[in-house]
C-alpha cells in the first residue's frame, strides 16, 4: 500500500495520524509490538512516553500524575502500563492539545482512573458533535460524555501540579481551531502538540479550521517562550529542541508564501501541484507523513478555505 492510497482510506484515517516518526506508510500500525517507550525529559519527574499514536507528556509528582494528552483508542491499556512504571500515584489531571483522536483516544480511560480533563473550549464543542475530517475523507463521531473535557478555558489557562507552573495557551487557527500548547515554566518544556511536527511535512485539518499561516503564528507564539536550553515536545517526532522549532517555522512561511503566489494567480490545484512548488524541500521534509505534491495539495485546500473564511468575515 503506497502513501496515496493509504490516506485516502477512510478506515485507516485515524492511523494515518497515530505513526511515529521511525514508522513506515508501508504498514499498518501494529500496536502489539511496538511498545510505548518512557524517554526522560526532565529530572525523573517529568517524560515522554513515544511509540504508534505520537508523544505524551507526563509529570510525576507526589500530588498525582499529570499527562498532556491521551493518545489513540487502542493505547489505552498501554498508556496504563506506562505510567505505573512511572509512578504509583494516580493521575489526577489530563490536558488535551486539540480535539484529534491520536490525542483524545484514551481520555475515557483516564478520566475512569480518576482524571479531571482540560482543555480549551473548542475542543469541547468539537468533541461533543460529529466531525468530518475531509482530507482523511473521515468521519468522526461525537464523543462520549466520559471523553469530553470537564475543565474548558477560552484563551489561557495557569495550572499548578506538584511544584511545577503550566501555561496553558490557545492559537489561533492552525492545525485546527482547537490547539492550545502547554508551557512547563519551571522545567522549561513545551509540549507542542500538533503545532509542531518535528522534521517532516505537517498534517493540517483545513476542515477544523486550520491553515498553514497559522501553523506559524502559533510557533511565533511558542519560540517566544524559548531559549537554547528549552526541550520541545512535538505532538508527533522526536524531541526537539528551539532550532529544530524554528526549522520548522521556516520551512512553513517559505511553503506558504509560495503556494500563496499560486493561489493568488489563479492557479488551481492541480495547477499548483504541477508547479512543485516544495521541490527543494521534499528531501528533507517529504517521505515520512506526506511527499511534496500531497503537501501541496493540503496547503493549497487550507488556503483556499482561510481565504474564503476571511472573505465571509469582511462580509
Amino acid at each position: 500500500m503506497n502513501r496515496r492510497s493509504f490516506l485516502s482510506t477512510a478506515a485507516l484515517g485515524a492511523a494515518a495520524l497515530a505513526l511515529p516518526a521511525r514508522a513506515s506508510w508501508a504498514a499498518i500500525p501494529d500496536f502489539d509490538h511496538d511498545p510505548i517507550q518512557a524517554l526522560p525529559l526532565r529530572g525523573a519527574s517529568l517524560h515522554v512516553l513515544s511509540g504508534m499514536g505520537g508523544n505524551i507528556t507526563v509529570l510525576s509528582t507526589p500530588d498525582g500524575l499529570l499527562q498532556i494528552d491521551s493518545g489513540v483508542p487502542a493505547r489505552g491499556a498501554s498508556v496504563v502500563q506506562a505510567d505505573a512504571r512511572l509512578s504509583k500515584a494516580p493521575i489526577t489531571l489530563l490536558v488535551n492539545t486539540h480535539w484529534h483522536a491520536d490525542h483524545v483516544g484514551g481520555n475515557s480511560a483516564a478520566a475512569a482512573r480518576g482524571a479531571t480533563i482540560v482543555a480549551q473550549d473548542k475542543t469541547y464543542d468539537r468533541m461533543a458533535t460529529p466531525q468530518t475530517i475531509d482530507f482523511l475523507k473521515a468521519s468522526v463521531p461525537a464523543y462520549p460524555k466520559s471523553a469530553r473535557p470537564a475543565l474548558t478555558f477560552p484563551d489561557r489557562l495557569t495550572l499548578r501540579h506538584g511544584g511545577e507552573t503550566l501555561k496553558l495557551l490557545h492559537v489561533a487557527p492552525a492545525h485546527t481551531d482547537t490547539d492550545a500548547f502547554v508551557h512547563f515554566t519551571q522545567n522549561n518544556v513545551i509540549a507542542a502538540g500538533d503545532l509542531f511536527f518535528n522534521g517532516f511535512y505537517p498534517f493540517i485539518d483545513y476542515s477544523s479550521g486550520g491553515w498553514i499561516g497559522g501553523m506559524v503564528a502559533g510557533i511565533d507564539q511558542m519560540l517566544a517562550l524559548t531559549d537554547a536550553q528549552t526541550r520541545i515536545v512535538p505532538g508527533h517526532g522526536p524531541i526537539g529542541t528551539r532550532e529544530d522549532l524554528r526549522r520548522s517555522r521556516e520551512m512553513l512561511q517559505t511553503v506558504q508564501s509560495r503556494i500563496e503566489l499560486l493561489v493568488a494567480a489563479g492557479k488551481t490545484e492541480a495547477e499548483a501541484v504541477a508547479a512543485k512548488p516544495t521541490k527543494d524541500l521534499d528531501g528533507v521534509w517529504g517521505g515520512f507523513l506526506f511527499d511534496g505534491d500531497t503537501f501541496t495539495t493540503l496547503v493549497y485546500r487550507g488556503l483556499k478555505a482561510h481565504g474564503a473564511s476571511e472573505d465571509r468575515k469582511s462580509l
